[in-house]
C-alpha cells in the first residue's frame, strides 16, 4: 500500500496539466499512488492522461461534469494512502512538497492536516509580480489549534495540503454542494476534530488565469454566505464558546460577515438581526454597532462604506 495517495484532479487545463504531471513526478519522496479525476474535459485532457495510465498512475474518468468536490469525493474513495494530497490540474508543487509534510505528519499524531507556504504564478508558471492577484495574500497558519483562525476565512490552499486519511474516515468527505469554498468547509471539520501543521516553505505554486473559479464572485459569496449561516449553530463551535475567547472573537466576527452580507444583498433587517448578535456574543466590539448603524443608510451608501 503506497504511503501517499495524489488526487491529481482536471478539467480542461490542458495547457497546464503537463507541468503539474512533472511537478508530481519531481517529487523526493516516492512511496506514492497517482490518481487522475478527470471531470469531464473536452479538451483533450482525458486523451493525454490514457498515453500516460500505468505505473503510479491510474485514471478515473467521471462519465459526467460532477464539480470540484464530487470529483474529490471519488478520488478520496478510491485512494489507498495513509496520506492524501490533492493538486489541481493548473497548479505546481516544489520537489520537496510531499516529503517535508509526511515527515510532519509522521511527527504528531494530533496534525490531521499539514499545508505549506508558496506564491502566486502566472500563466506561463512566472511567479506573479502581484503578490495578492486575487485579493488575498498566500495563506500562513502557525501550526496547532487554528479553529479560530479558520472561522475567521479560509486559510488554507487546496493544492498545498496533505490530509490524514483518518481525518476523512472521522470527519466525512467534502460537501459536494459547494461551488468553490467546499475546501474551506472540510478544513473547518478537520481543524474542529485536529490541530493543523503549516510547512513555512514556498512549496506549493497557484496558478492564476482566466478560468479560475475564484473570480466567480456571486457563486463565491453565496458558498461563503452558506458556511457562515452553518458555523452560527455548528455545535463544534458553540461548546467552545464559553471557554475560549479566539473562538468567541471569531463567533462575533462571523456573525458580523453576514450582518454585512445580508445588507449588501438589499436584507437590511437580517443584517442588523445578525450585527446584534455579533454584540451579544461580544459586547465590546465596536465595529458590529457602526455597521449595525449603517445599515440604515441606503444600500449604495453601505456598501460603500463597507
Amino acid at each position: 500500500m503506497p504511503r501517499v495517495s495524489i488526487l491529481l484532479t482536471c478539467y480542461n487545463h490542458l495547457r497546464f496539466l503537463p507541468a503539474a504531471y512533472e511537478s508530481v513526478l519531481a517529487q523526493t519522496f516516492g512511496d506514492c499512488e497517482i490518481l487522475a479525476i478527470d471531470d469531464g474535459s473536452q479538451d483533450g485532457t482525458r486523451e493525454w492522461l490514457k498515453e500516460r495510465e500505468g505505473g503510479k498512475l491510474r485514471c478515473l474518468f467521471n462519465e459526467k461534469n460532477l464539480g470540484t468536490y464530487a470529483t474529490l469525493n471519488v478520488g478520496v474513495s478510491e485512494a489507498k494512502g495513509e496520506y492524501i494530497a490533492i493538486l489541481n490540474d493548473d497548479d505546481l508543487w516544489a520537489p520537496g512538497k510531499l516529503a517535508t509534510q509526511v515527515a510532519l505528519l509522521d511527527s504528531n499524531p494530533r496534525f490531521g492536516l499539514v499545508h505549506t507556504s508558496g506564491w502566486f504564478i502566472d500563466d506561463s508558471g512566472t511567479r506573479h509580480p502581484d503578490p495578492e492577484p486575487m485579493e488575498f495574500p498566500f495563506p500562513h497558519l502557525p501550526s496547532g489549534d487554528v479553529f479560530a483562525k479558520l472561522i475567521d476565512h479560509n486559510q488554507i490552499i487546496a493544492s498545498s495540503v496533505l490530509v490524514r486519511r483518518e481525518a476523512f474516515e472521522k470527519c466525512g468527505l467534502f460537501d459536494p454542494s459547494f461551488y468553490g469554498c467546499g475546501d474551506w468547509n472540510m478544513w473547518l471539520r478537520i481543524a474542529a476534530e485536529y490541530e493543523i501543521a503549516f510547512a513555512d516553505v514556498p512549496l506549493t505554486f497557484y496558478r492564476v488565469h482566466g478560468s479560475n473559479a475564484a473570480w466567480n464572485a456571486e457563486k463565491m459569496n453565496e458558498d461563503g454566505r452558506r458556511i457562515r449561516e452553518w458555523i452560527t449553530g455548528w455545535d463544534a463551535v458553540k461548546k467552545r464558546l464559553t471557554t475560549d475567547p479566539d473562538i468567541r472573537a471569531a463567533y462575533a466576527h462571523n456573525w458580523a460577515c453576514l450582518g454585512t452580507e445580508y445588507t449588501w444583498l438589499g436584507r437590511p433587517g437580517e443584517g442588523r438581526r445578525a450585527y446584534l448578535a455579533s454584540i451579544k456574543v461580544m459586547p465590546g466590539r465596536i465595529k458590529s454597532y457602526v455597521r449595525w448603524l449603517a445599515t440604515f443608510l441606503p444600500k449604495r451608501t453601505f456598501r460603500r462604506l463597507s
